[in-house]
């Protein structure tokens, strides 16, 4: 596996806790990555291959000072960088830029904003957020997802309109009863995620490598990262592999799982099945924050 982008999840914690959040971020969630441990990923990444480094959450800027010297360190090293916020912190323009004179070494930084942040799709703090990076020529994007009812494509990353919710992490409870269900049989593949090549993967506060949030490949701290994308075997991973094969239904089928008769989607209908694997595979199905446990 060659992976171009790595996405470091600073921390779990966030100052909203979003509907569709996959990560169920929230100001309760713990876990938070020291700056030693953030320079010691950015040392895996670089022998690794790695060419984007994204800063992300949970909400980074919570832990502003690691996340300016996060993005110091990794730029010197020769990385892209990019950062993606919720701009609570962008009160006013001139706020937002003193805010972001520090982290003027970033390519990308995406501003998420829609109606679960605030009550308006582009929050004013959003607007303030992007007025500022694109005074001091910060490249910018953003992110939005509309509501279950609303007509929207499903997409990654920056986008120019509202994207579908995907109904994993909190969505999968919390915005479920809203959306229109189909016939489980329909699942026969993962449409949202390359599980054999997929180019850039998520890194959480605790070392876990994500291939999807919540499927976990290996952890750097026990494991480099090098050596994770070298022995990574889709085909023989126990949740990969049946999604690879034939998406959420055969994932049910290889382990003879109940289900329902109809989902929001397929990541409705996985994230379901490994919900209920969770006690079967608890270091591959990781970790209790990407399911919710205790919040």
């Amino acid at each position: 596996m060659k992976l171009s982008g790595l996405h470091i999840l600073l921390t779990y914690q966030c100052t909203y806790e979003c509907e569709h959040c996959f990560v169920w971020g929230s100001p309760w969630q713990e876990g938070t990555l020291t700056l030693l441990q953030v320079e010691n990923i950015l040392q895996q990444a670089k022998d690794a291959g790695v060419e984007w480094i994204y800063f992300e959450g949970g909400e980074p800027f919570l832990y502003y000072a690691i996340l300016v010297e996060g993005v110091k360190i990794a730029a010197g090293m020769g990385f892209h960088v990019g950062v993606v916020s919720n701009a609570y912190w962008a009160k006013t323009v001139a706020d937002a830029e003193e805010w972001l004179k520090p982290l003027v070494a970033l390519e990308d930084f995406s501003v998420s904003s829609d109606l679960y942040h605030c009550n308006e799709v582009l929050s004013e703090q959003a607007q303030n957020a992007l007025a500022a990076a694109r005074w001091l020529e910060i490249p910018t994007g953003l992110i939005s997802i509309a509501e279950p009812d609303a007509d929207a494509e499903q997409t990654h990353g920056q986008i120019e309109s509202q994207g579908a919710v995907m109904y994993r992490g909190r969505a999968a409870r919390q915005l479920v009863p809203r959306a229109t269900r189909l016939d489980y049989r329909q699942f026969g593949e993962c449409a949202h995620e390359d599980l054999r090549e997929p180019g850039r993967v998520h890194l959480d506060p605790l070392g876990n490598l994500h291939i999807c949030q919540g499927i976990v490949i290996g952890n750097v701290f026990k494991k480099s990262l090098k050596q994770i994308c070298e022995s990574y075997d889709p085909d023989a991973h126990p949740i990969c592999g049946p999604l690879l094969h034939g998406g959420p239904l055969a994932l049910i089928e290889e382990y003879h799982l109940p289900h329902e008769e109809t989902y929001a989607d397929a990541c409705h209908f996985c994230y379901s099945a490994r919900t209920a694997l969770r006690e079967k595979l608890p270091n591959i199905l990781a970790p209790d924050q990407m399911y919710g446990v205790g919040l």
